[in-house]
């Protein structure tokens, strides 16, 4: 949490970033109604207190052949730190892990993968993730259309002026 709490302002200028964070300053200075050097100022303020954590650019899957979407279910024998620690730093080594989620429930881990085909999916399960000491049980799940996917957290709207 930043120091000071957030402004208009802020969630202004976080909204419109997470909408394009290739807007220039002067963009975004614009649509935040400030002049540049102040907006400048506060975007290094909000990316200083780790509320702008990174910028990224996101790629269309389907273009680069990656087609297959699975979400896998991931029991483990035992939840104990070590064997905690062994399954998410062997999971943080591979690329087509895209997420990957600690849950309560049925399974101990929820993962999202993303792959090129089937076969690739076959030798992550067979070749990898089964091999992963302390794994007892993997279940998968093929999505077969994606309905929403977004980045942008949802934030404050800000409050309308009654008359």
């Amino acid at each position: 949490m930043p120091e000071q709490p957030l402004d208009a302002i802020d969630w202004k200028i976080l909204g419109r970033l997470q909408e394009d964070a290739r807007a220039s300053n002067v963009d975004l200075a614009r649509a935040v109604n400030l002049s540049p050097s102040p907006c400048l100022n506060r975007v290094r303020t909000l990316e200083a207190s780790g509320i702008i954590s990174r910028y990224v650019t996101l790629l269309d899957p389907l273009r680069l052949g990656l087609t297959v979407s699975v979400f896998i279910q991931v029991s483990l024998e035992k939840q104990m730190r070590n064997a905690l620690d062994t399954f998410e730093n062997s999971v943080l080594a591979r690329e087509e892990v895209m997420e990957c989620y600690l849950m309560t429930g049925d399974a101990d881990y929820l993962l999202r993968v993303v792959v090129p085909d089937v076969q690739s999916l076959e030798r992550f399960i067979v070749d990898y993730l089964a091999r992963i000491p302390g794994v007892a049980s993997i279940k998968s799940s093929f999505a077969l259309k994606q309905v929403k996917y977004k980045t942008a957290l949802p934030l404050p709207r800000p409050a309308t002026k009654r008359r």
